[in-house]
């Protein structure tokens, strides 16, 4: 698919009125629908410490723990809603937990052992994908 300019896309979108509307101030706002899809499936283990800090994963959510050098899953998933889900499901198949989850941006970060968070991370992505009927993404690994 070809990248248009934001002319060319005016044009596209607008092309019955083109002519009048050239040179005309247009306010335009995206609206994002969302399909059904996990869209991103990752598990990374960093070895930068900054990258728990900035994600807040290395306050945890009881005193004394902290997260860093653990592994990590992030998984995406439209619509948003899924994200519960997905966190249930992982939750029941793998001793992982959440570092973060998001309904309103379909946001899933998954932390614990390496095996721990590829078991979680697999069985979220084989769910959706066999018993949901969604189109799913390959699992990166990093």
């Amino acid at each position: 698919m070809a990248v248009l300019t934001k002319e060319e896309f005016i044009q596209k979108i607008f092309h019955k009125d083109y002519e009048q509307l050239k040179g005309k101030t247009l306010r335009m706002t995206r609206v994002r629908i969302p399909g059904k899809e996990v869209c991103l499936a990752h598990v990374l283990t960093p070895s930068d410490p900054s990258i728990y800090q900035n994600l807040g994963l290395h306050i945890g959510v009881h005193e004394g723990e902290d997260h860093t050098g653990e592994t990590i899953g992030l998984i995406r998933f439209t619509p948003w809603e899924a994200v519960v889900v997905a966190a249930d499901a992982a939750l029941k198949a793998a001793n992982v937990e959440i570092g973060f989850m998001d309904r309103f941006c379909g946001s899933l970060i998954l932390t614990g052992g390496l095996t721990q968070v590829e078991t979680a991370v697999e069985a979220v992505v084989a769910l959706f994908r066999d018993e949901l009927d969604f189109p799913v993404c390959e699992i990166h690994k990093n």
